[in-house]
């Protein structure tokens, strides 16, 4: 009995965060100079059901939440980031920080966001940049400047995350 009130448990927690998920996902969509935050806030909900349940719920969340979120929302594109990063990565991070080697984690995070980063680059250019040709130098400011937001947004991971531990899991 205990196992199917579990399972429940799950399924409807799951059913919540897919529907918070969504609803941010639109609203980075529509809503101009919010939207990395959006996204950000977007990729809590499939760390949390993976706190709650296991990686395994994680990654059919993160399916379900990316091709539910492709077929709802009208901008296609706006879909992307949460796709190719976004979605995924408090997946990647639990798996990463299940070392317990924090220099490894380090290297280990900044190698993944910046092989995501790349290809998103290569394959994005025109769309991301547009006809803007940056000078050499530009492209080093960007690049360190990519790095130092990637380690921001995964430190402040890590303290929403460990808020959520210390305050918010017994809910």
């Amino acid at each position: 009995m205990e196992s199917r009130n579990n399972s429940t448990k799950s399924v409807a927690l799951g059913g919540i965060l897919l529907a918070l998920s969504l609803v941010t996902i639109f609203l980075a969509s529509m809503v101009p100079g919010a939207e990395l935050t959006l996204y950000a806030i977007s990729s809590f909900y499939v760390a949390l059901l993976v706190l709650k349940t296991s990686a395994i719920n994680g990654w059919i969340f993160y399916v379900a939440s990316f091709l539910l979120a492709l077929a709802l929302v009208p901008n296609k594109l706006a879909v992307l980031p949460y796709g190719m990063f976004f979605g995924f990565y408090g997946i990647i991070k639990y798996y990463i920080e299940k070392l317990n080697n924090q220099a490894l984690e380090i290297i280990l995070k900044l190698v993944c966001f910046n092989i995501i980063w790349g290809l998103g680059l290569y394959f994005f250019k025109e769309l991301l940049l547009g006809n803007i040709n940056l000078p050499e130098l530009s492209n080093i400011i960007l690049i360190i400047g990519a790095q130092v937001m990637f380690l921001l947004y995964d430190y402040i991971y890590t303290l929403v995350i460990a808020y959520y531990q210390k305050r918010l899991s017994r809910l």
